[in-house]
């Protein structure tokens, strides 16, 4: 078994569930890395979180991705060491994520589903966070400006 960090810090967890998502289809996209780093570098809960860490957080992923129970291995991780409350935060990151390129492929939405469970996070709830990322990554097609 891949030696993993004894305890993530709350925000590693954050991360380690975007990179997660942005590897779910296994074609991590520019859009996708740049979405994670404007997060990490704007939004409070990373206020003062070392953007250096991302490397350990994305190695690890990586790590528990090439194993065969790795997925269950991250999502124990994440359970582990993100309280309970930021379990909505961090679903509502993965569809940042999924939603920053553009299009959601099914591995991502598979992933996604597979967050709403493993968070425990409500039906209603979850459909309100991803309809907010639909319309935060939204872009304006031609045919409708006509």
């Amino acid at each position: 078994m891949t030696d993993m960090p004894h305890s993530l810090t709350p925000q590693d967890c954050l991360v380690a569930v975007m990179i997660a998502q942005s590897m779910s289809d296994e074609n991590i996209r520019t859009a996708e890395l740049i979405t994670i780093e404007n997060i990490v570098n704007h939004l409070p809960i990373f206020a003062d979180y070392d953007p250096d860490r991302i490397k350990l957080v994305s190695s690890t992923v990586f790590d528990l991705f090439s194993e065969e129970d790795g997925l269950d291995a991250l999502f124990g991780l994440i359970r582990d060491n993100l309280p309970g409350y930021l379990f909505e935060t961090a679903y509502a990151l993965a569809c940042d994520v999924a939603a920053a390129d553009g299009h959601t492929y099914e591995a991502e939405l598979r992933l996604l589903e597979e967050i709403r469970y493993e968070l425990t996070i409500d039906r209603l709830h979850a459909a309100a966070i991803e309809r907010g990322a639909r319309a935060r990554y939204a872009v304006v097609h031609e045919t409708e400006n006509a």
